[in-house]
């Protein structure tokens, strides 16, 4: 206030409470600091049989001798890159390839399908069942037919994580679909819209959100998947090479595999909720 001394000002802008963005940033950085503390001393304190839990420091230089030219062994003077002759950067680029083509596919089909779906009760009538047989079906529970059909090259791989992904958006689209309020859709034909105009006006940006949602989530189960689709000749991909590692008993660079899937799953995933973002300004302004 305007009467107030100028100590009793700076006191108050001390004691004001941080930004939420900003106290939540701190929170999970001491909560990751803490766990990688916690971490270190278990691992270091040999508690656990580094087999099973390495050290920090060992996972860190995994990743690092997985991304750098490096001795095949102590005093063996010849030289090979990374991981099966690939950087762990070009690992997850493979994978990531993969990931775009099959989710990118169940983007383009799952919407249309849903659209469909969620307009036609005979469709829906027709088509639900076997679209919620396909989502509850483990990726590891058809793989091997896949590897029978399209061999096991990448094609079974796009394959498995088109169908780990299409259900989620199909089925996040028929759902945005029926939520559409009827009173939006009888007021905007009151108005004169015709069927197409309706869809195009009315249907479509009310479903965008769930549209995303589905989205998000079909990417969480592609990445989920990645690692089943790279059982099979997956080499290069992250998945691939964690799957490899953890059959060497190379606990570090599987763990290292691990952190890459996770924290690229995290990004993704931010990135399609700024994408969402942009797209569907008026979500939950309605």
């Amino acid at each position: 206030m305007a009467g107030e001394p100028p100590l009793l000002r700076v006191k108050n802008a001390v004691i004001e409470p941080l930004p939420l963005a900003v106290r939540s940033w701190l929170v999970r950085i001491v909560a990751l600091v803490a766990f990688v503390a916690v971490w270190w001393l278990v691992s270091g304190l040999r508690l656990i049989d580094e087999t099973f839990l390495p050290t920090p420091k060992a996972v860190w230089d995994a990743a690092v001798r997985a991304s750098t030219w490096h001795q095949v062994a102590p005093g063996v003077p010849r030289e090979v890159l990374g991981e099966q002759n690939y950087f762990l950067w070009e690992h997850l680029v493979a994978s990531l390839q993969r990931i775009f083509a099959g989710v990118g596919a169940a983007i383009i089909i799952g919407p249309l399908l849903g659209f469909a779906m969620g307009t036609s009760t005979t469709i829906n009538t027709i088509i639900e069942p076997y679209l919620n047989f396909l989502r509850a079906l483990p990726p590891l529970g058809y793989i091997g037919l896949l590897i029978v059909w399209f061999g096991i090259g990448d094609t079974s791989k796009i394959w498995l994580l088109f169908l780990a992904a299409f259900p989620a958006i199909a089925i996040s689209t028929v759902n945005g679909v029926q939520g559409v309020s009827q009173d939006q859709i009888n007021a905007a034909r009151a108005l004169g819209a015709n069927r197409l105009q309706t869809i195009r006006g009315v249907i479509v940006p009310a479903t965008l959100p769930e549209v995303i949602n589905g989205i998000r989530i079909a990417v969480g189960f592609a990445w989920t998947t990645v690692v089943a689709a790279e059982l099979n000749n997956g080499i290069p991909g992250v998945g691939g090479l964690a799957y490899l590692a953890g059959q060497q008993l190379n606990t570090p660079l599987t763990i290292a595999c691990i952190i890459v899937i996770g924290v690229t799953a995290l990004l993704l995933d931010s990135l399609i909720k700024w994408i969402g973002l942009l797209a569907v300004p008026w979500k939950g302004k309605a």
